[in-house]
């Protein structure tokens, strides 16, 4: 016996007497081409007062119009239990606040530990025949608000909302640095590198991209926590944009400061991305520094380093090793609901990870 998920339902209203069930569904319902074309396959698909019906009869004032889309179950994904939280849920969506560490959907050599699994598992324990339908991503190491479709209606409308530009996505970040205005738009194209195909870079060649931020607060350490709306979503669009300023997010290791960069260049040793503050900070030439830096062979070279970024560059990787990953959060998400078009808004507080490196930049006040 055929599984539906709960029927959406359209009540035809008077001044819309006389017209085509198809104008109905595809005007009034935005039942897309695709999933009306699946819908029609379908026994109890498309009804009109609960008979089925050819899509090109009329319909009447006070008609009730309902589609039913099939229950479909993820059975390329494990079922586990692996724990997350939720923000909301009902018969047509889940939002969740992801943790960081975690990434959404299964991968080429990744197929277990991941949000899906745990999600597919939950919906199993329930009864319930849902797939898998994420409406947009979060980087492994990104926290925050995430949309999970329940039905391909549903993942068709809250898209095209993200297409249309109509989908308010707020995020959190602690960066190095402040941006040379309060606030501002980042509308750098970005692409591949084609050096390194798993980073992307900005480039007069690459997919439209733009970024809007406000700085929230400024720190004397040479840090500052901005709120960042996207307004595309590209790869790495928050993490590439604000290292194409001269501000890279905290705890970033593939959009590191460009210190790094000037340290590798010189034949020294950058410190490990994943935060181990222990292994150090290496550098060509001379003895250790004050600054906590640990010098390899020879005389230093002061035109190559000077002392006063041998000191920024500690304290750079200092920061950087407070925290295991990018210090980026998608603190706020708001879209209309698919099938009552209520708006809906989804908040999540800063992560305990977050909220201690906010602590920490704050110890010594922070600057308004």
């Amino acid at each position: 016996m055929t599984s539906y998920y709960p029927p959406i339902t359209y009540i035809v209203p008077p001044d819309e007497d006389g017209w085509l069930l198809k104008t109905i569904l595809q005007k009034r319902m935005d039942v897309s081409r695709k999933l009306l074309s699946r819908l029609k396959m379908t026994d109890l698909g498309i009804t009109l007062n609960g008979e089925r019906v050819y899509i090109s009869v009329k319909v009447s004032s006070g008609d009730r119009v309902e589609i039913r889309m099939e229950e479909e179950t993820s059975e390329d994904i494990l079922p586990q239990p692996i724990p997350f939280e939720i923000l909301y849920e009902d018969g047509h969506l889940l939002v969740v606040n992801k943790a960081a560490g975690i990434i959404v959907h299964p991968t080429h050599g990744h197929y277990t530990e991941t949000l899906a699994n745990g999600v597919v598992h939950y919906w199993a324990e329930k009864g319930e025949r849902v797939r898998f339908r994420p409406v947009h991503r979060l980087d492994q190491e990104t926290s925050g608000v995430l949309v999970i479709a329940k039905n391909p209606y549903s993942h068709q409308h809250i898209s095209e909302q993200m297409i249309a530009g109509t989908v308010d996505k707020r995020y959190a970040a602690f960066v190095h640095g402040v941006p040379a205005v309060q606030s501002g738009d980042i509308d750098g194209p970005i692409d591949r590198d084609p050096l390194e195909p798993h980073r992307r870079i900005v480039t007069p060649d690459g997919y439209p991209s733009l970024t809007r931020y406000e700085v929230k607060e400024v720190y004397p350490r040479a840090a500052s926590r901005v709120e960042l709306k996207l307004e595309s979503g590209r790869t790495h669009q928050i993490r590439v944009h604000m290292s194409s300023i001269g501000c890279p997010l905290i705890g970033d290791g593939m959009y590191r400061h460009p210190l790094y960069a000037r340290v590798q260049a010189l034949g020294g040793l950058a410190p490990p991305v994943s935060g181990e503050r222990e292994a150090g900070l290496v550098l060509p030439g001379g003895e250790a520094q004050e600054a906590g830096l640990t010098l390899l062979g020879g005389e230093r070279q002061e035109a190559e380093l000077s002392p006063e970024e041998a000191a920024q560059l500690a304290e750079i990787a200092e920061l950087d090793a407070s925290i295991p990953r990018q210090a980026l959060h998608a603190v706020r998400l708001s879209f209309r609901h698919p099938v009552t078009h209520a708006e809906l808004v989804f908040e999540a507080p800063l992560p305990p990870d977050m909220a201690l490196l906010q602590a920490k930049l704050r110890e010594t006040g922070a600057l308004e």
